[in-house]
């Protein structure tokens, strides 16, 4: 047991109805408390803090003389040209994505932009020579939840089925995903397999061979592989996974795997590099499309970029100094989570060794109203439900903290409130079934 202030912490739902609602008083007065303070903190997005946006500004004197527009090859990045991106930003990429660099394409600063033109393709022209998906009727994807509430989006924007596959602290419950596959109708899934948003997950060795390895029916069934968090390790263990591309090649199925990555929490969000990187065939269709549809990426912003980060071993680097950052953010909330809400029945949440966000479950029922209670008091989160398909947890539980963006002071404020908030909920619900 642990002591907090005069109360004893144990199982809560063991408590007598007096006791609950004793306690239920008590927290009733802890939230009317903060509510009083007139907080405006939000929480609701993973954005970095001004600190790691800090770390990069030199980023910008990289490039500021006449002669400095050059690249290494004496390409002129004020000009027309190289669609497909600067070679030494590749080079930088290559290792990030696992493929050679003539797989690669650069892009903007926005890797969920290369995302949502894939899939727009593919839905529109077709892959591999296949039929337009919107021309087949019944069109679905699978979506590993709790996951990513922007990933979803764009699929369900094409109006695209969206299916939920149950997460596991392996990654996609694969029983599920080789399952749903037998249809044809089902064209890929998405993935976040390196420190997963939200639950922090790292796909295994297993799961990575068995999606390398599917027998899926549709012949352009695609992984949409997104590479966002693989460098962000919060500590000085290195969480590398198989590569999913040479796995996937063995099995000759490489055309499946579709790769992404960007600079967005490395560099600046709204100015950094992204990437994509696919097999030849696939890469050939990228660059034909791009080529009726842009003239070309910002190439100044990639030279910034290579001459900053200088090469692979460069950026992580700097992704050393950004983990100094986060640490006592993620600390923080674990340890506020534990010495208030540990062992009380009521919650439980993953303790991420990297990523941006902590996932955390309540009892069913709990989370909306948390949510909602929380921003009465001042404090905004990610909507509740956003982490599954269509907004809906079907189990109301599910609740994603980001807590890289306000100041420590902030944030510490921000958890203890949530913590009430939280037993406050739970209790109310637990007590009216």
């Amino acid at each position: 047991m642990q002591c907090e202030g005069s109360i004893i912490i144990m199982a809560t739902l063991s408590y007598t109805k007096d006791q609950m609602n004793s306690r239920i008083d008590e927290l009733q007065k802890k939230y009317d408390e903060f509510k009083s303070r007139g907080l405006k903190l939000d929480m609701s997005r993973g954005k970095p803090s001004p600190e790691q946006l800090d770390l990069t500004m030199g980023l910008l004197d990289c490039v500021n003389t006449r002669d400095g527009y050059t690249s290494k090859d004496s390409f002129d990045t004020r000009n027309y040209g190289l669609n497909d991106g600067l070679p030494e930003v590749k080079a930088i990429f290559a290792p990030i994505l696992g493929v050679d660099e003539s797989q690669i394409i650069v892009g903007g600063n926005s890797s969920l932009n290369m995302m949502f033109d894939f899939i727009a393709m593919a839905f529109s022209r077709g892959l591999l020579g296949q039929q337009p998906w919107a021309l087949q009727g019944g069109v679905k994807f699978l979506c590993p939840s709790p996951g990513y509430d922007r990933h979803f989006a764009v699929t369900e924007y094409f109006g695209i089925e969206l299916i939920t596959v149950d997460m596991t602290p392996t990654g996609p419950d694969m029983e599920q995903v080789e399952r749903y596959v037998s249809d044809p109708m089902v064209k890929g899934i998405w993935c976040v397999p390196v420190y997963s948003n939200p639950e922090g997950i790292i796909y295994s060795d297993d799961t990575v061979r068995r999606l390398a390895g599917l027998s899926a029916a549709a012949p352009d069934f695609c992984i949409m592989w997104d590479n966002a968090y693989s460098l962000h390790h919060l500590y000085n263990t290195d969480h590398s996974i198989l590569n999913l591309y040479d796995e996937a090649k063995l099995r000759g199925n490489e055309d499946r795997v579709v790769m992404f990555a960007s600079t967005s929490k490395i560099s600046f969000p709204g100015a950094g590099v992204a990437a994509m990187a696919a097999s030849p065939a696939i890469i050939a269709e990228v660059r034909r499309r791009m080529s009726f549809q842009t003239i070309g990426y910002d190439k100044i912003n990639m030279l910034r970029h290579a001459r900053f980060f200088r090469d692979f071993e460069g950026v992580l680097s700097h992704m050393k100094l950004h983990a100094a950052v986060l640490r006592p953010r993620f600390e923080t909330v674990l340890k506020t989570l534990e010495t208030n809400l540990g062992g009380k029945g009521i919650a439980e949440w993953n303790s991420p060794q990297g990523g941006y966000f902590i996932s955390i479950n309540l009892l069913d029922g709990c989370a909306k109203e948390t949510v909602r209670l929380l921003k009465e008091a001042g404090v905004v989160m990610t909507p509740a439900g956003a982490t599954y398909p269509y907004g809906k947890d079907p189990r109301d539980r599910n609740i994603r903290i980001a807590p890289t963006y306000p100041p420590l002071a902030e944030l510490q404020l921000a958890i203890e409130l949530f913590c009430i908030t939280a037993e406050l909920v739970c209790l109310k619900t637990y007590l009216n079934r």
